[in-house]
């Protein structure tokens, strides 16, 4: 995600924080700080934020390790404004599986909540805690009602809380995956109206939550939709044929007339025939600012990619290409590129095929049948 920058590594995953992440440290610290003109109550305010932020990766910590029992790794989780977002290469296929990795996460709040708990049961007894207040009060007993509300909130059945993903999973026990998203994708829209209502009238940040679901729900069911449509189809059906390849010692000026004079925006780098590379249109365009149009492109070239077989199937490209930096993956087979593949092609593909379901055939004469 760009203007992430990470902060550390967790059990062999990276953690990032978003740029709009330092928004919210600098809001909290000042609202702490106006309450009472304190610095004292600024500085655990922050302390306050970045403990909560740091239950926040616990629970996406939880849908990792979770997932990772699966065989399904987690590219990494960034810290945003709203949350935490953990990025699975994909979601469980088996819905007994996603609904242990959807559990996986409240479940680690609750469990949190229950040890602050039992901590604070022997300190309640001896001195008291106090009232729970946003500036003062018990540091562990606001993280106790943090971890029980965070585990609450991400039940609610809507996407894209852990809660969605739950109802989706149980009802897909019953019934086609698709049809199951959609009822979920349903009860979550209907869900947000009523958010969005409420919050017309108490709180503005529940309309905000109310879009933030609606969205989500919408993205998710157009999300499986695609995939079942792309799901049993190979990739060589799909992928593109036609396009340009570039040689390490090719000046950017060639990719630059190869991008000017057609649609290709990532190229295919072939040294004697073997795919050693990928030029970027990102990367071309930053190597032509820093070295000109005469820098070759074994320079601007990345030597780490994607690739993929024509054999695979389309829905699992899907997760894939959005993850990947690149606009296109090769399609090798045997080791030789034998097509690109893109998020364009796909739904161009997609919309031929949608276009011949609905064309209805023509009716056959029969010969020796008809009006006399």
């Amino acid at each position: 995600m760009k203007w992430s920058w990470r902060i550390g590594r967790v059990a062999g995953i990276d953690v990032y924080f978003h740029a709009t992440f330092l928004i919210l440290l600098g809001w909290v610290g000042l609202q702490h700080y106006l309450a009472r003109l304190n610095p004292a109550d600024a500085v655990g305010g922050l302390l306050f934020i970045s403990t909560l932020f740091g239950i926040v990766v616990l629970h996406e910590l939880g849908h990792a390790l979770t997932a990772r029992r699966f065989g399904i790794r987690t590219r990494d989780i960034t810290l945003l404004p709203i949350g935490g977002v953990a990025r699975l290469e994909r979601m469980p296929d088996n819905p007994k599986e996603e609904l242990l990795v959807a559990l996986a996460g409240p479940a680690v709040n609750v469990a949190l909540a229950l040890l602050l708990f039992a901590v604070l049961i022997p300190a309640a007894a001896r001195s008291g805690l106090g009232e729970v207040r946003l500036v003062g009060g018990h540091l562990l007993v606001k993280l106790m009602l943090v971890n029980v509300g965070l585990a609450v909130f991400n039940l609610i059945p809507a996407f894209p809380m852990d809660g969605g993903r739950v109802l989706r999973a149980l009802l897909a026990l019953k019934m086609d995956y698709v049809r199951a998203t959609n009822i979920a994708a349903t009860v979550g829209q209907g869900l947000a109206l009523v958010f969005g209502f409420i919050g017309l009238f108490t709180n503005p940040f529940l309309v905000f939550i109310a879009l933030f679901v609606w969205m989500g729900a919408a993205s998710e069911a157009s999300l499986v939709q695609v995939k079942s449509a792309l799901g049993g189809i190979p990739i060589e059906r799909a992928m593109i044929t036609d396009f340009r390849t570039l040689a390490p010692s090719d000046p950017l000026q060639r990719a630059v007339e190869f991008v000017l004079g057609g649609f290709q925006q990532d190229f295919p780098v072939l040294y004697e025939g073997r795919l050693v590379g990928v030029l970027t249109r990102a990367d071309m365009l930053t190597a032509l600012a820093q070295q000109g149009q005469d820098a070759p492109v074994s320079r601007a070239m990345r030597d780490r990619f994607e690739t993929a077989d024509p054999a695979e199937m389309l829905d699992s490209m899907l997760p894939r290409l959005q993850a990947c930096e690149c606009h296109a993956i090769p399609v090798l087979r045997a080791g030789q590129l034998v097509g690109m593949l893109t998020m364009d092609n796909i739904g161009e593909f997609l919309m031929i095929q949608s276009a011949l379901r609905r064309t209805t055939p023509p009716k056959l004469a029969v010969a020796g049948l008809g009006e006399a």
